[in-house]
């Protein structure tokens, strides 16, 4: 049973939203005090650090030498519609989705785009797409972690080598967090304000040399908006790719993602922040398997996110409630959390089922999770027994 004893400690840092994500340990303003403020994004300082910014993102993540990495308008979201946009439509495609983000690209494709050799493959929340399923000969669209189920791809197995089609990777929880099998990708997409906790309206474009052929070799039938175009003459743009961006970045943003970077840097790379985020989800388990009230919304361990973790109430009497009252239930846990200060942004995702989202990521201290669990309990607590005066 949830504790109904007010726990005396607090997380330091009560910050677990999941986009944008806590900062690193240790910042302060005073890490931008280099930002390129009032100069051009275009002179030798601004390009400088944007190549940097992309140079650095190339060599935590271990992305191969003949890869580009560039930065995009718009985040991840902008990232992934200029893919599509740009790449989508020279042969049949797999649009795969198990949460709200990658359903989206799913309406991309298909109202949108309106392309007609689309299939659709989709799995409740909880659950994941049958890899083996899917024909890598099409081009597949997917997203690896779902942001807003807790569900990510376990491994990339299921990809041949030798596919004909791209794949196509929205990454933006799973990037600096989880493994991502390069040659198994030909597109990753992700933005500065998930893992490494950077600010968000920049997005991250990683592109294989086959992607590259692609976008040389293949004109879309639709016209292009200009901030989608990765070509000019049928040849690649390749300033994108050098820290000439498209449209203006903001410097002081860029100085936070190097900031971000260079603190990853700092503690061992991406093994480092592989294991920050691993134990963070490890602390949260453990309070998960000592309380039978609460469980994760991803059924199999395998795909168990370590940044995004998604929580529901399994307790009976919730369970019986109608789903608006579920909602009711689960929002005023979160409510209760914020009102003590121990947990900001933590409520599910507005289309997900009922519960709680906690960001684990990497900058998120183990020690703050630690401090949470108890007041979750104490929260639930309180809610069940407001629920139980109401029946009453």
């Amino acid at each position: 049973m949830a504790t109904t004893e007010k726990p005396t400690t607090r997380p330091a840092n009560p910050r677990f939203s999941s986009g944008p994500c806590a900062k690193r340990p240790g910042w302060s303003l005073q890490a931008l005090e280099d930002a390129a403020l009032g100069r051009s994004h275009r002179a030798k300082v601004g390009k400088t650090k944007l190549q940097k910014a992309i140079d650095d993102t190339a060599s935590i993540l271990g992305v191969p030498a003949d890869y580009r990495v560039g930065i995009v308008p718009a985040s991840d979201t902008g990232a992934v519609e200029m893919a599509m946009w740009s790449l989508l439509g020279e042969r049949p495609v797999d649009m795969v989705a198990w949460e709200s983000f990658g359903s989206g690209w799913v309406t991309d494709a298909v109202k949108q785009l309106k392309l007609q050799d689309a299939r659709v493959f989709e799995a409740g929340y909880g659950d994941i797409v049958d890899f083996a399923s899917l024909d890598f000969d099409h081009d597949v669209v997917f997203t690896w972690n779902g942001t807003t189920s807790g569900v990510r791809l376990p491994n990339g197995d299921a990809i041949p080598a030798d596919r004909k089609g791209l794949t196509i990777c929205d990454a933006t929880s799973a990037a600096f967090a989880q493994d991502l099998p390069w040659d198994k990708l030909d597109v990753v997409t992700f933005s500065w304000q998930k893992v490494m906790g950077g600010e968000a309206a920049h997005g991250m474009l990683i592109l294989s040399p086959r992607a590259v052929e692609r976008l040389t070799t293949y004109k879309p039938a639709w016209p292009l908006p200009k901030i989608f175009r990765l070509t000019s003459g049928g040849k690649l743009i390749e300033g994108i790719f050098k820290g000439e961006t498209i449209n203006t970045p903001s410097m002081l943003c860029v100085e936070d993602y190097l900031d971000a970077l260079a603190w990853g840097q700092r503690i061992g790379g991406l093994p480092a922040l592989k294991k920050r985020a691993d134990d963070n989800l490890a602390v949260i388990e453990r309070f998960v398997e000592a309380n039978d009230w609460i469980g994760f919304l991803a059924k199999d361990k395998a795909t168990r996110s370590n940044t995004s973790v998604c929580l529901q109430f399994t307790d009976a009497s919730v369970v019986a409630l109608p789903k608006d009252a579920q909602e009711a239930f689960a929002k005023g846990v979160a409510s209760m959390l914020e009102k003590e200060g121990v947990a900001l942004d933590v409520g599910a995702y507005r289309d997900a089922p009922p519960g709680l989202r906690i960001w684990a990521g990497a900058t998120v201290e183990a020690s703050d999770l630690e401090a949470l669990m108890p007041w979750i309990a104490y929260a639930f607590a309180q809610q069940k027994a407001t629920l139980a005066q109401a029946a009453a």
